[in-house]
């Protein structure tokens, strides 16, 4: 439920960034590597917003998954350490 709280108030806040942005009406030039090319400034930073934005995302869902694997891990660890008799950890 928090995720998808935090997921409509970033999506919020890239709507209201866009509607700001819609007026500003500013072209500017992006130069790479080898080109260039001249775009309106809202979707510079809408396209630079949403590039950072999913790349975090991915990143925290590595580190997500790693962390339920591990518990998933150590959870059968600990359900098969609390199915053994007392004869058995005595031996």
């Amino acid at each position: 439920m928090k995720s998808f709280v935090a997921t409509v108030l970033v999506a919020l806040l890239f709507i209201l960034a866009l509607i700001f942005g819609a007026r500003n009406e500013q072209v500017v030039m992006i130069s790479y590597f080898v080109a260039q090319g001249e775009y309106r400034l809202p979707v510079v930073l809408a396209v630079v917003f949403l590039t950072g934005f999913m790349l975090s995302w991915l990143v925290a869902s590595y580190y997500i998954v790693r962390l339920r694997l591990s518990l998933a891990a150590t959870k059968k660890k600990l359900n098969h350490l609390l199915a053994k008799t007392p004869q058995d950890i005595d031996a």
